[in-house]
């Protein structure tokens, strides 16, 4: 497999890094959360995305702000009214999400991984804290590996399968082509399958060519692609074909929602314009 279609930690890191930082400014995050390397990036990119707003009205600090919170809304969500207690979050970067919500729900199991490198970075980050313990765990993962140490079945071992569980993935499923892309849903559905009630909540930016910022969405997304130094993939032209793909990947009762539409109450200004991106909530069984 060619280094431009595994995301390896030295792909995806500067991103995290960066969407680290976002979370930080908007008061999402605590102060640890905040790289050095995260903080120069965004100041390093601040002229470029205020480029990007003034002159394409595409505000990318906007659109990484609805996914967050919009996510963060079906979880409590979930955990409020489906029962849910005990969360994985698969290339869980910098993302604070786990802290906030075992600060907030002592009752959640909350099991973050990455790849090694930066599970590695994500474990220190927290221990040094004290914020790991029981409840709150760190575990290296690779969602391609099929068997193994790194697989979704180890990752999903040591879990209560006689209790709900929801998967999210934030950020990561347009770094991979459709084919490796559908392998992980594939493997994730078999995972989910053995609990009584399970849910995934991910973000994707479909392939929408009617948008009126379709030209604008191509842009940023080959501008995704040089910061990361590899390529950002966009899946599926509708509704109907997003459904499709988690249906023919094992999931039922998938839910693709729109910010603009289904994060009424998240607190973010009307941009004035369709969102380009979708979050998708898939059920199994």
């Amino acid at each position: 497999m060619s280094p431009r279609t595994r995301a390896d930690s030295a792909h995806i890191s500067p991103s995290a890094h960066y969407t680290g930082y976002v979370w930080y400014r908007h008061q999402l995050a605590e102060p640890a959360f905040a790289t050095g390397f995260g903080r120069l990036a965004y100041g390093l990119l601040k002229p470029l995305v205020w480029g990007v707003r003034e002159v394409l009205g595409l505000d990318l600090e906007h659109v990484l702000l609805q996914r967050h919170l919009l996510i963060d809304a079906r979880l409590r969500a979930a955990i409020e009214q489906g029962g849910v207690r005990q969360v994985v979050e698969i290339a869980c970067g910098l993302s604070p999400r786990g802290r906030r919500f075992c600060q907030r729900y002592p009752q959640l199991q909350y099991l973050e991984a990455d790849l090694p490198a930066m599970a590695a970075r994500k474990r220190l980050l927290l221990h040094g804290e004290g914020w790991l313990d029981g409840r709150h765990r760190v575990r290296d993962v690779d969602i391609l590996a099929a068997r193994g140490a790194l697989s979704l079945q180890a990752l999903f071992a040591d879990l209560d399968q006689h209790a709900p569980v929801l998967v999210i993935t934030e950020g990561l499923v347009n770094y991979f082509p459709r084919e490796l892309l559908e392998g992980f849903w594939t493997r994730l559905a078999a995972q989910l399958a053995r609990f009584p009630q399970a849910s995934y909540l991910t973000d994707l930016y479909p392939d929408l060519r009617e948008h009126p910022r379709y030209r604008q969405l191509r842009w940023g997304v080959d501008l995704v692609g040089r910061l990361t130094r590899g390529d950002y993939w966009l899946h599926y032209r509708d509704q109907a074909e997003i459904v499709a793909a988690f249906e023919g990947c094992g999931f039922r009762r998938v839910a693709v929602l729109d910010p603009e539409h289904d994060g009424a109450g998240l607190g973010l200004p009307d941009q004035g314009a369709p969102s380009l991106l979708r979050v998708i909530e898939a059920r199994v069984p």
